[in-house]
């Protein structure tokens, strides 16, 4: 590099000036003070420069660091040329500097050289004026070092302020991922069930304007714009109820869509999906998406997941019960929407219809419910909230005019006839226009189409759901009769029919293709011969529809499939043989020969290439049990253990696993025998005993055939299996007997087979409970009865001191638990190993039923468990004012407080439960009870925002100033 600062000069003469007294041979200790002095201000000012020089101009960082911002140094220095006063100091000092070094070779040369010879050198006033300017320039440099040196430090200052932020950031971001995936690990594990994709697919089907009617109704708005109230629109089958609630859902989705308070949640009830539409899943759905709307997961939903992951448990109803109603309770208002009632399975429409009323009575809590007229529901709900649902004769048109444009010339010309014959013959009923349109829009000429339309069934106006439903199958019966007669697509069109009809679940449209092309006998599946969707649908009169989000192929209604399955023996007899058939020979391709997958990623690899592969081994039993096939049908699949094996795993692990190796949670070493009993295939069980199969062969859990049958509650294999000396009291690794689980189960005429056959009916099993302990925990009275009646122990403790009638009150089974009371049950105030007795467990429950039972049985209402809680203390902390009504008529001792001086108006304050709150002041509550904290209840309604609770506290004399412990006031 040059010497663009001008400094390399001054340096190079310096260094020559102190040279020169070395070169002439003197000695540095015998020069005179003024010399000595100067020479060593001259080497000092030779260091600083130097130094300046290595750190600034031989250095490219030091530029480079000032490239984009000012230096005082490089402003002086930096352009060569350009002339400044610092640049001007030093070429005057190099000058003057040289001077010397000319003088000093010209003393050096005269003579006899010594220090007096050269002292004049070095003391003449423009040497000395030199000098001193090269000092005061080099502590100029000095300053501007100074300066730059801050201005640096200070931007690099801002700029690491800037990267700490920045890497602040890229930590939160990180933070907020990990966040984002645990909480969406938690969503996942409260339920993978999502109604979104058939929201979008009724959404697609609706025609613009469709349903706004119903949001243009006075009932509706009404709703609407209250805070709190039940709309429940009932309608006919077929009356369009589930579209209308899709047009529900996206009105109040986009009215409300950016306002952070609104909560909204939606479920589709289907018959078909009974095992995801149990209660819990069912609230635990409403739960998620509730929760998802939120910016953070409820302390209600994180609570419910730390309580259950570490022993990998679910929640049950009741906590997802609460933990709903507390959600719902975070956001100014709640619209909770649920489709089709009457679809939902029997055992769970009651618990659901209870469930959704109590919601709705909530304050900021608006439901929305359909169903079709069914006593069961609409006897629990007042007619003052009702809108029937009718296809309006303009919805009806709409539809029709948007399909018309789609056929064939003859219809579109005939428009006018056919929307009017079409919506005259239907009076509401929807579905039944899709049919009849379906069975003209083919047609091509006018005669055809007129004679079409004039043979159409026609309602009478207002006509019972009888006459309706006559119709509707008068147009099922059209739409299979062209099925038949078209001999081209015939074959496949009651191929798929029987498989939608009589799947035990809904099937995607891959697995449907997949089913459809294999053949009995196939070693494998050529690909190049599957289907095209659209094809499977073309063939079935309009019966069949696709939800393309979900990917589910179905029938258009569940008239349709209530139709089909009436019929089967007409249209398709053989259909439970001929898919169990399919399913076996899928399940006997090579790719299964090599048994169970040794990891998930193997597992989840073959389930991916495999389409049909969950499906045919979960329920290809189940099809062999309807229709009666022998062992020998399925003869590769059970006599070849690897394809036992590899079958077996589909169907035995739990599809909500979280564990690290889900897919090696089954149990191994299955017999032929163990797989026929699991499915109840009785003529299969009997050729496998007859032929010497081991009846008392254990699998990797211990079970036997017995318990497997057992548990499935197949009464015919069991006393098969009971008559071939089957082991009726064996454990397995549960410690559970086959009595054990039949009295879990509910399968009455099982237990009373494996009583018969010699079951001990006080047999131990896990946490030392007994087959009355499972019975009365999941309310099966008929089964109670029998085990009381077979001398089963009413007072049996399990192994936390729980006895069956704990178990009962805990769950709510008042049948029970009126059994156990009438057996002579000594346990109406029995503890359990925390010291609470059943009447605690039905008040925190919410049992109005069984808590009346246990009272007028002589339940002492206030018992206190460990924590010295009392039966008041769990129903007030919990919401329940009918029980704390009940209690406190009873006696309950309104001011009572546990161990840490809590009283239940403590709890009902902090919890937010304003009637409960009212009760207990009005019972002669003390407002201004103190825990041990010093805490009142003016305090926990305060903290929590509860205004109405506050005034209601203040208005019965609660001390606003009061102070706890911590001089904190409410």
């Amino acid at each position: 590099m040059g010497d663009p600062f001008g400094i390399i000069g001054v340096i190079g003469v310096a260094a020559q000036v102190i040279q020169m007294t070395v070169q002439v041979g003197l000695d540095w200790k015998d020069a005179p003070s003024d010399a000595r002095a100067f020479l060593l201000e001259l080497r000092t000012l030779q260091t600083v420069l130097q130094e300046t020089n290595k750190n600034i101009t031989q250095n490219p960082d030091f530029v480079k660091a000032f490239e984009d911002r000012h230096s005082t140094i490089l402003s002086q220095l930096g352009d060569p040329s350009k002339e400044t006063a610092a640049r001007s100091l030093l070429s005057a000092a190099e000058v003057e500097l040289k001077n010397r070094v000319k003088d000093l070779t010209k003393r050096s040369q005269s003579g006899r050289v010594s220090w007096e010879t050269l002292k004049g050198a070095f003391t003449a006033k423009k040497t000395r004026d030199a000098v001193e300017n090269l000092n005061r320039q080099c502590q100029a440099l000095n300053s501007m070092a100074a300066i730059d040196a801050i201005a640096l430090g200070a931007s690099t200052h801002s700029k690491v302020l800037e990267t700490q932020k920045a890497v602040e950031e890229v930590q939160q971001h990180q933070l907020n991922q990990v966040k984002n995936t645990e909480e969406k690990l938690i969503l996942e594990w409260l339920t993978p069930i999502d109604y979104a994709p058939q929201q979008v697919d009724f959404i697609k089907r609706r025609q613009s304007g469709t349903g706004q009617w119903l949001l243009d109704h006075p009932d509706f708005r009404d709703w609407l714009q209250g805070d709190k109230g039940t709309l429940f629109c009932p309608g006919i089958p077929g009356a369009g109820k589930t579209i209308l609630t899709a047009v529900v859902v996206e009105h109040l989705t986009n009215q409300f869509h950016n306002d952070s308070n609104v909560g909204i949640a939606y479920i589709y009830c289907n018959f078909r999906r009974t095992d995801e539409q149990k209660l819990e899943d069912l609230l635990a759905s409403l739960l998620r998406q509730l929760t998802e709307s939120q910016i953070s997961l409820p302390r209600p939903v994180t609570e419910l997941h730390e309580r259950h992951k570490k022993k990998r448990t679910r929640p049950s109803a009741d906590e997802l019960s609460k933990a709903l109603q507390e959600t719902c309770a975070s956001f100014s208002r709640s619209f909770i929407i649920v489709d089709a009632l009457d679809e939902c399975q029997a055992a769970q429409r009651s618990s659901l219809v209870k469930e959704a009323i109590n919601l709705g009575a909530r304050r900021g809590v608006n439901l929305f419910m359909t169903s079709r007229l069914i006593p069961e529901i609409t006897d629990k709900l007042d007619r003052s909230c009702w809108l029937e649902i009718r296809a309006s004769k303009e919805d009806v048109e709409r539809y029709l005019e948007d399909h018309i444009q789609q056929s064939s010339s003859a219809i579109q010309k005939m428009q006018g006839e056919i929307k009017t014959a079409i919506s005259d013959a239907v009076d509401g009923m929807f579905l039944l226009a899709q049919i009849y349109f379906d069975s003209l829009k083919s047609e091509t000429r006018p005669k055809k189409i007129r004679a079409i339309l004039k043979g159409l069934g026609t309602q009478i106006a207002d006509s019972g759901e009888k006459q309706r439903l006559e119709l509707l199958i008068k147009a099922y019966d059209d739409a299979m009769q062209r099925i038949t007669e078209e001999p081209r697509s015939r074959d496949l069109g009651i191929q798929v029919l029987s498989w939608i009809t009589c799947a035990k679940r809904p099937l995607t449209t891959t697995e449907l293709q997949y089913a459809l092309t294999v053949e009995p006998g196939d070693l494998e599946l050529n690909e190049e011969d599957l289907l095209e969707v659209n094809d499977m649908v073309a063939v079935c009169a309009g019966l069949v529809t696709v939800d393309e989000e979900g990917d589910i192929i179905r029938l258009v209604h569940y008239t349709t499939q209530e139709y089909l399955q009436r019929t089967q023996g007409k249209w398709f007899p053989n259909a439970e043989k001929d898919i169990s058939t399919i399913c076996v020979t899928y399940l006997s391709f090579s790719q299964f020969e090599t048994g169970a997958c040794a990891t998930n990623d193997e597992f989840e690899e073959r389930l991916q290439n495999n389409p049909l592969y969950d499906y045919a081994a979960r329920n290809w039993g189940h099809h062999a049990r309807q229709a009666s096939i022998s062992s020998k049908d399925a003869i590769c699949l059970l006599q070849t253990p690897s394809l036992r094996e590899a079958s077996s795993q589909a169907l035995l692990i739990a599809k909500r696993s979280w564990h690290w190796a889900y897919s090696q949670q089954f149990p191994r070493y299955r017999t032929s025998l163990h797989v026929v009993a699991y499915f109840g295939m009785v003529a299969a069980v009997a050729e496998l005993i007859a032929a010497g199969a081991i009846v008392n062969a254990k699998d990797g859990d211990d079970s036997t055939p017995l318990h497997l049958a057992s548990w499935n509650g197949h009464a015919t294999v069991v006393q098969l299996l009971i008559e071939a000396a089957a082991m009726v009291n064996a454990w397995n690794k549960d410690e559970k007997t086959p009595l054990h689980l039949a009295s879990s189960s509910g399968y009455y005429t099982v237990a009373q087979l494996l009583l018969k056959g010699g079951a001990k009916v006080n047999s131990f099993g896990d946490y030392n409970r007994r087959p009355l302990h499972h019975a009365s925990r999941n309310g099966h009275d008929a089964i109670v009865q029998l085990l009381i009646e077979a001398g089963a122990d009413i007072n049996a403790e399990d192994r936390a001191e729980r006895t069956p009638l704990h178990l009962a009150s805990w769950n709510g089974h008042a049948t029970v638990v009126q059994l156990l009371i009438v057996a002579g049950a000594t346990s109406v105030g029995c503890e359990d190993k925390r010291g609470i007795t059943p009447l605690h467990y039905a008040s925190q429950k919410g049992h109005n039923a069984v808590v009346q039972l246990l009272i007028a049985a002589g339940a002492n209402v206030n018992d206190k468990d460990h924590d010295d809680s009392t039966p008041l203390h769990d129903a007030a902390a919990s919401g329940y004012c009918t029980i704390v009504q009940k209690l406190i008529a009873t006696g309950a001792t309104v001011d009572a407080s546990d161990i840490f001086k809590w009283t239940s108006l403590h709890f009902a304050s902090r919890n937010g439960h304003d009637a409960i709150v009212q009760l207990l002041i009005k019972a002669g509550a003390t407002v201004d009870a103190k825990n041990k904290d010093e805490k009142t209840p003016l305090y926990y309604a305060s903290l929590k925002g509860h205004d109405t609770i506050v005034q209601k506290l203040i208005e019965a004399g609660a001390t606003v100033d009061t102070k706890d412990k911590y001089e904190s006031k409410p």
